[in-house]
Order: C-alpha cells, then structure tokens, then sequence
C-alpha cells in the first residue's frame, strides 16, 4: 500500500549538485570545487538544505563560460543519468520545495537522529537525492509518505517550507568576505486565542505572523465548564 502511495506522487526533479557532483562534473578535486565557492568563481548557492549549498545545473554550467574549465558531454550525461527525472530548472524558476533530514525532522515532530533511525531501517521513502554525502528529499514525497504510514505532521513547518522559510539555515564553510547588513528585526507579535468560531480570523493572523519570519506554537484550550 506504502509503494502504491509513493509511486503516485512522483515529480519531475531539478538537477541539483553540491561540491561531490560538480567536482565530478569537471573532473576536479571536491576542495576545488570549494574554493571556487569560497572566491566568488562559483555563484552563490540556490538553494540550502539542511545547512548544505546547492547548485541548479544551469547555474554550475556557468562556470564553462570563460573557456578555462569544461565539461565533457560524457560526464554530463553520467551526471543527468544519475538522476531519473531530472530536468534542467532556470535560477529564477519556482522549485518543488526539497528537505534534508533536518527540515523532514521539523515536519514529522521528531529530531534528527529519530529520522536516521527510520532511514537505516526503511521505515521512511527512500531519498529522491544522494547529493554530497546527504539524502534529499522532495516535500511531497515526505508528506505522501507520513500519510501512507499514518503519521502526523507539523502543519506550520509545511506551509513555512512551502513559502520558501529557510532564514535559519546557513551554509557550511567559510564566510564572504562581504558583511551583511540586517534590517531590524520585527517586533515579536502578541499572544491570540480565537474560538473554533474565529477560523477565518485565525488562519489570517497566522498568515501574517509567518509572513513575518516568525514561528508559531499553538496550544488548544479547553474551555469550562
């Protein structure tokens, strides 16, 4: 039944690299792909998961640009074969939303090693990704998957992903040499409570706080009698 679930939602997958994927692209080392990284020679990442960068295809075939590196047809296709599904997205395209144990952690209400546990033990769908060392997954494989098994999951930490919240992330390795300037942080919003009559009222403040970069427990009430 867990199969006949999964083989459902299958999608069409971005080609995505880390530093082990370009590297073999390009017939380096992993620590050159790195340090292409850290000199600016290599775009900021696309993505980040689970604290991990993440490359687009068609942003590491950038680095062809200057004629000084290239990539052979076969390794290409090696790398695009690796990954059934795969297609190749642009920089400014809407992406699936892609979790790491950390975020799948999040999702299902559990820590890490809980997910690692369940991972060795395929008691969760395999990875859509094997990048770098790191399972990957598409969200809705995630999702698919706790219903098929009967699972609760974190409603809030969903939507947050699907909005693309991924603020408290960052990428392993060394900083830009560039500071960042941050704005100031929004001022934490008040406590609510709503009755199951405020539904409405409910989901737009939850909204807002969320489209704020905040977090949000809710507690159910009981009322008296």
């Amino acid at each position: 039944m867990i199969e006949k679930v999964l083989s459902m939602v299958a999608v069409r997958k971005p080609y995505l690299l880390g530093h082990a994927e370009i590297a073999s692209l390009y017939g380096v080392e992993r620590q050159t792909s790195q340090k292409w990284k850290t000199d600016g020679t290599l775009a900021e990442p696309d993505l980040l998961i689970s604290g991990n960068p993440y490359w687009l295809l068609t942003t590491v075939l950038q680095l062809s640009d200057d004629g000084s590196r290239e990539v052979t047809e076969q390794r290409l296709a090696e790398y695009e074969a690796s990954i059934p599904g795969g297609y190749r997205a642009d920089p400014g395209e809407q992406l699936p939303a892609i979790v790491g144990i950390m975020e799948v952690a999040k999702i299902l209400g559990q820590d890490k090693q809980a997910i690692s546990r369940w991972r060795y033990r395929k008691q969760i769908a395999a990875s859509d990704y094997e990048l770098s060392g790191s399972p990957l997954w598409l969200m809705e494989t995630v999702l698919a998957d706790a219903t098929a098994r009967g699972r609760a999951v974190v409603q809030v930490e969903v939507e947050r992903l699907r909005a693309g919240a991924r603020g408290m992330q960052k990428p392993r390795g060394r900083r830009s040499a560039s500071p960042v300037t941050r704005s100031r942080q929004t001022p934490l919003p008040g406590a609510r409570t709503f009755s199951s009559e405020q539904g409405g009222e409910a989901a737009s403040f939850l909204a807002a706080v969320l489209a704020q970069g905040h977090s949000v427990v809710i507690r159910p009430q009981r009322q008296k009698p």
